[in-house]
């Protein structure tokens, strides 16, 4: 017997289908049978039907969402900025609460995992890891939240940090994070060799920010890849941000993404509005994984972003000229399937036998959803319809 029977769903491509449930599973999604008894008959009228999201890259110990709107503060250098975000933190509502909005509210636009950056350093030690834990441990069961303890100061700049970054791995993050090797510690060798030091010692992945610019960038990303090659990391290494992808000429792209792809190392970008950014076509046609997140949202760094990676996904395809279904589809594969890879997923997406998770949006396709970002939306948690109101 069906537990529960969705009728009138749309897939991806705009044809029709009914997804049948058992166990909280997919048991079954194709042409209606009408032999077919159900306990319970859901109609979805035509909404196209999509996996969870996955939101590839944020920051949830740094969101004022949960708190009060706090007006942008101008910076005029890095350390400028660190030092204004530690000021309006101090006086916020504590991270476990924030975060556990932050959660909620990704929740209630259909995000089902993420990878959080948690800053972990040798001032604010792993008080922002455990709130952020205490968060986590909230959702559990219901948004998936891998961990990586990311050393916003720098690390060799920062002495003590790199301890602590062992400390938090301990502790149970699940990945080791790295930042700007030469502008912000001033020696890329050194910086690197505690983040893989780290990553071999515990067995963890790597996820480290880059936003040097130009020829410097491409630089470090040609050292992590080397290290990730001898180290034998593919497919556990990501690089955040990329920006000198954006920077360089299209023959400097593809000789680095060749580079990348035989290492197995994967981009992240979240198509920033003031900055040039990884060419997302040219990456994955050199067959390098690229996966989207929010990145900041809300927070001292910037005041735009509300968790939807939907929203996200459409945002990706605006600023990088995707145009036909196919690219629409590329801007939504970074906010699913490519996202739940890097993150590590079991039995993820939409297929029988899977966990009966995702979303049904009022769009005639999945391109119409990207392009639309339709508000009205049935999430559905494990067969059952979830209301991120109530949960948490």
């Amino acid at each position: 017997m069906i537990d529960r029977l969705f009728t009138n769903a749309r897939l991806a491509d705009g044809s029709s289908a009914v997804i049948a449930i058992a166990n909280g599973r997919i048991a079954r999604i194709g042409d209606a049978d009408p032999a077919e008894q159900a306990r319970e008959t859901i109609d979805l009228g035509g909404r196209v039907v999509l996996p969870g999201f996955v939101d590839g890259h944020i920051h949830l110990d740094k969101s004022f969402v949960g708190d009060r709107w706090r007006p942008h503060v101008p910076a005029a250098t890095l350390r400028d900025r660190l030092a204004a975000e530690k000021a309006m933190l101090a006086e916020a509502r504590p991270i476990a609460e924030r975060a556990s909005a932050l959660i909620a509210r990704a929740a209630g636009f259909g995000t089902v995992a993420m990878r959080s950056h948690v800053d972990v350093d040798a001032t604010t030690g792993l008080s922002n890891l455990h709130a952020v834990m205490e968060a986590r441990e909230q959702w559990r069961g219901r948004v998936a939240v891998e961990l990586v303890a990311f050393p916003q100061a720098g690390i060799l700049s920062a002495p003590g940090t790199a301890d602590i970054l062992d400390a938090a791995i301990r502790e149970g993050a699940d990945v080791i994070g790295g930042i700007d090797p030469s502008a912000m510690d001033g020696d890329a060798d050194g910086h690197l060799d505690v983040v893989f030091g780290i990553a071999e010692r515990h067995g963890v992945k790597v996820d480290i920010h880059l936003h040097e610019p130009g020829l410097d960038g491409i630089a470090q990303l040609d050292r992590i890849a080397e290290r990730t090659r001898v180290l034998g990391l593919g497919g556990r290494v990501t690089i955040s941000h990329a920006y000198a992808l954006g920077d360089v000429a299209p023959d400097v792209v593809d000789r680095t993404a060749a580079t990348l792809a035989r290492a197995g190392v994967a981009i992240m970008t979240n198509a920033p509005g003031d900055r040039a950014f990884p060419p997302i076509l040219r990456l994955r046609a050199a067959g390098v994984r690229v996966f989207s997140g929010n990145d900041n949202i809300r927070d001292a760094w910037w005041p735009y972003g509300n968790g939807d990676m939907l929203q996200r996904a459409m945002l990706i395809g605006y600023r990088s000229g995707f145009y036909t279904d196919a690219e629409l589809g590329i801007a939504l594969d970074m906010a699913t399937h490519a996202g739940a890879e890097m993150i590590g997923l079991d039995d993820y997406g939409l297929a029988a036998g899977n966990p009966a998770t995702f979303v049904a949006i009022q769009a005639e396709n999945a391109a119409a959803a990207v392009a639309e970002v339709p508000a009205s939306r049935i999430i559905v948690h494990q067969g059952e319809i979830f209301d991120a109101a109530t949960a948490g």
